[in-house]
């Protein structure tokens, strides 16, 4: 009995000081729900999904009530975190796809900054929805960073959650029973991979970026108790499935409000097991782990925002650019850094991580690129940013958006009227944008078009002004 428990003293020793062998450079984390709105969670007011994980994670942590996406849609916004540069200038500005599969790649030319901490000594894994290239393209997850990578590659195929393949580095993983029935439902799949690598032992510190499909659309889920129980709480009847999805497979759920309930408390449930691990490990002081989204809410194959409120009363969802469109939740925590219960209304955005997670690394910041360290803000330090915060969206007419100090100007139509108005609202007043106060201060809204222009570099690969080249 004696044997047996030196043998156990040794070994929890042994890991807390593997976990504990890197204090210069933590590990990091980061949880990116898909179309998670503002308001799905209930540290973020949040009626009728439980999220205990995510919320007990901000009350350890730091909550931001001002974190912006790097714009409306997937593949800029992931772009624009990889890059740490705001849609004006980051390489992918809209979604592209590219035959045969996935979208436009990343160039070869942009270092991303997993492949600086890769360069670190860190080891790299990313387990969800890629977006950002093919493999063996320039964009490809191994050649940006990502020692493992597995998961979707194409953010289209990952509307369906039984799909007939996903792919683990180079190699096919064929799910041939998904076109036969529902066997296996890929969110778990791809959340039981990043377990795996959570759960190994590590020598030296890891980023795990974890770009999980939940809750985008198709809105679908396996019929578990979790399913059932919301089905009986919002007292749903079924609903009809539409003609233009009854022959194809998993694309609509008759349950839909029970669905998508279930697939946000399924990523809490994720959560969960993650903040267990690191717990179980002892590696809570030398992880940081966030948690966040990559824009708005959506409204597509059973989603329905205004039954959820999942903009949380903010104007707009996906695909816009007023605040339910870009503003998501970020929550932040590490056991010693953060400081529990901590509110920071600091604007900031996806693209300030770059920066951020360098300086935890203790390396160099990098030039050229758009975000800042808001290292001292996750520590509970003042913090003010002076800069603006810029987006574009390449759909819809073209949209431009930009953000000092209170002040939020929007345009819409850009792509076919070089004269479209600035719409001009002030968020700690109006943080609804209701009331365009354009016309009482002329004077701001020539500075945010000036401005607009700034942020905005041509790209013949992704014009959106009239007149720029093709």
């Amino acid at each position: 009995m004696k044997y047996i428990l030196t043998i156990t003293i040794f070994f929890f020793f042994s890991a807390k000081l593997l976990a504990q062998k890197n204090p210069g450079k933590p590990n990091i984390i980061v949880i990116l729900a898909d179309d998670l709105g503002y308001g799905d969670t209930g540290c973020y007011g949040q009626k009728k999904i439980a999220t205990p994980n995510i919320d007990r994670l901000a009350k350890m942590g730091v909550k931001f009530t001002q974190f912006y996406a790097g714009t409306a849609v997937c593949a800029p916004s992931r772009s624009s975190f990889m890059t740490g540069l705001h849609t004006g200038h980051t390489a992918i500005r809209g979604n592209k796809p590219v035959p045969p599969e996935g979208q436009v790649p990343l160039p070869d030319s942009i270092i991303t900054f997993p492949m600086l901490l890769q360069n670190a000594g860190y080891a790299t894994a990313a387990f969800g929805k890629w977006s950002l290239g093919f493999i063996t393209s320039s964009g490809d997850p191994q050649k940006k960073g990502f020692a493992e990578f597995y998961g979707y590659n194409c953010q289209t195929l990952a509307h369906n959650y039984y799909p007939d393949h996903l792919w683990h580095n180079h190699d096919r993983v064929d799910l041939g029973g998904n076109l036969k029935y529902d066997s296996v439902y890929s969110a778990d799949l791809i959340h039981r991979q990043a377990m795996n690598f959570l759960k190994a032992t590590h020598d030296k510190p890891f980023f795990l970026y974890l770009p999980y499909t939940l809750p985008h659309a198709d809105v679908i889920v396996p019929r578990d108790s979790v399913y059932n129980y919301y089905v009986r709480k919002f007292n749903e009847k079924p609903v009809a499935i539409p003609k233009s999805t009854d022959k194809e497979k998993h694309h609509f759920d008759p349950y839909p409000h029970a669905a998508f309930a279930a697939m946000v408390a399924r990523l809490d449930k994720y959560v969960g097991e993650i903040m267990k691990v690191l717990k179980e490990k002892g590696m809570e002081e030398n992880t940081l782990i966030i948690f966040t989204s990559d824009n708005g809410p959506h409204k597509e194959n059973g989603g329905d925002p205004a039954f959820f409120n999942s903009n949380g009363n903010l104007t707009g969802i996906k695909r816009d650019l007023y605040e339910g469109g870009i503003r998501v939740p970020f929550i932040a925590y590490q056991k010693g850094i953060t400081k529990a219960g901590t509110v920071n209304d600091m604007p900031c955005a996806l693209w300030d991580l770059y920066p951020t997670f360098l300086q935890m690394a203790n390396m160099p910041a990098s030039k050229g690129i758009d975000g800042i360290s808001i290292l001292p803000a996750l520590e509970g330090k003042n913090q003010n940013r002076l800069q603006y915060l810029y987006w574009e969206l390449h759909e819809a007419g073209g949209k431009q958006a930009i953000r000092m100090g209170d002040w939020k100007a929007i345009r819409l139509n850009v792509s076919n009227d070089p004269g479209s108005p600035v719409e001009l609202y002030n968020l700690a007043k109006d943080p609804q944008e209701k009331n365009n106060i354009a016309a009482l201060y002329p004077a701001i809204v020539k500075q945010m078009e000036s401005l607009m222009k700034q942020a905005h570099v041509s790209d013949k690969d992704w014009p959106l002004l009239p007149g720029e080249p093709k």
